[in-house]
């Protein structure tokens, strides 16, 4: 992701204080719009998946409803920085390796 990106443990602690008020297990009000702050909060939802497990989109939707309404959003940020991956018809996801 480039140097810019670089995230030190205290960065990623403040950011994830701030957005998950109620908890790491909880949810957040709202998804940043700096990338940095998407980024940390990204990876920290990526501990609600298994690797190795494929999911479907009904199963995806289900664990990211339980972080933000808007989990749309969050499943196309979680495609688009690498995060996951899926297949052409989006029937199945997964974490990447």
């Amino acid at each position: 992701m480039g140097e810019r990106f670089v995230i030190t443990q205290e960065e990623s602690e403040k950011v994830l204080k701030t957005y998950f008020k109620n908890g790491l297990d909880g949810g957040i009000d709202s998804i940043p719009s700096k990338e940095k702050k998407k980024i940390i909060i990204l990876q920290h939802i990526l501990k609600r998946f298994e690797i190795g497990k494929t999911y479907s989109e009904k199963e995806v939707n289900m664990i990211l409803k339980n972080v933000n309404v808007d989990y749309v959003s969050l499943r196309r940020y979680l495609i688009e920085y690498g995060f996951m991956d899926r297949n052409e018809d989006g029937s199945s996801y997964w974490i990447k390796e």
